[in-house]
């Protein structure tokens, strides 16, 4: 009986440069092992733009797959091996509610200036660039959050609170600058007047993966090895960001590990399927170890075999492309060409 990995490298062959199958750090090694690019949310954009092939086919979750379409070229189709892959960080932030929170704020007459974590709906990018705004990854959301800064009175950061507030640290934003939205009631329970004194709105989403660590474990891992050290992402509280050793997005914390010195140990929080990947690398020269097992059920629902029958159907012609809503292209596309041209 034909596996369905031996389906995938065979599809693969036959397609040939007519065909890239791109996959996010946080997938699978049964899925990962069969992508021809990989890597974090800002290294797989800039990638898109040097694609080729007709066909792409993106292992990761949804707004992965509509960042792709909208950076295709003409004619390229992008494919999505499980459409219903989320992310709970992006529902967290509804579009209309975005806008209308935005068209509330700049009310007052100040400039405010928007910037969508990669992690939101084409939706929400639309709203972005609709109002001036951009989008960030975890990878450059310093260099986004000064782009923003030098555009206006304020900044919204959607959807993450987490890596706003890390950021804003890192930059010197203080507290007393910052005002967390209160978006209930359809965004109408905003408070305008608190925002008017801040520099930095945020918005009240965050990881449900990355908020699963906290200082406790990060103790437990320095007390189980001895010297270790702790790198997280930036999607975890600024508690603990704080008491890590270094934190950064998923390319950081895989060169964190690269070069590091023979025997070291390091302690990861992030979705577990990288922290995996890295231990086995490393196994035998570095110990590599999981603060806590966190894993997205999202990125897990793309597997080996939905990405055989996904390829099946690429190839015969039956596949069906991710599509933009109506309305949506233009701006959010344009949110996104004002990040990779910032970070060029």
């Amino acid at each position: 009986m034909t596996t369905h990995s031996e389906i995938i490298s065979r599809i693969r062959s036959e397609m040939g440069d007519s065909l890239v199958i791109m996959g996010h750090h946080y997938q699978n090694d049964s899925v990962i092992r069969h992508v021809d690019l990989k890597g974090d949310s800002l290294e797989l954009a800039r990638k898109v733009e040097s694609v080729q092939a007709e066909h792409i086919v993106f292992c990761g979750v949804y707004f992965m797959g509509e960042s792709a379409a909208l950076l295709a070229r003409e004619g390229q189709k992008v494919y999505l091996p499980e459409p219903d892959a989320n992310c709970v960080m992006s529902q967290m932030a509804p579009a209309a509610r975005v806008d209308k929170v935005l068209n509330r704020l700049a009310e007052s007459g100040r400039t405010i200036v928007p910037l969508t974590y990669v992690n939101s709906s084409v939706g929400v990018k639309a709203v972005c660039g609709k109002h001036g705004g951009s989008v960030c990854t975890s990878a450059n959301a310093e260099t986004m959050m000064r782009w923003a800064m030098d555009r206006g009175d304020a900044i919204l950061f959607i959807p993450d609170k987490n890596l706003a507030r890390n950021t804003a640290n890192r930059l010197g934003i203080p507290e007393a600058d910052w005002h967390m939205l209160n978006i209930t009631k359809e965004g109408n329970a905003v408070d305008t007047t608190a925002a008017e004194s801040a520099r930095l709105l945020l918005w009240p989403g965050l990881c449900a993966i990355h908020a699963r660590f906290n200082l406790r474990q990060i103790q437990t891992a320095r007390e189980t090895h001895a010297g270790i050290r702790v790198v997280v992402h930036p999607e975890c509280s600024p508690e603990v960001v704080a008491a890590a050793d270094a934190a950064g997005s998923t390319s950081f914390i895989i060169n964190y590990v690269k070069q590091a010195e023979e025997g070291a140990a390091i302690a990861i929080g992030t979705e577990i399927n990288l922290v995996e990947r890295l231990a086995k690398e490393y196994a035998g020269r570095k110990t590599i170890v999981p603060l806590l097992e966190s894993s997205c059920s999202h990125m897990a629902s793309v597997t080996e075999d939905k990405l055989s029958i996904t390829l099946q159907e690429v190839q015969n012609g039956t596949a069906d492309p991710v599509r933009i809503p109506i309305g949506f292209t233009d701006h959010a596309r344009v949110a996104l060409e004002r990040m990779l041209k910032a970070c060029a």
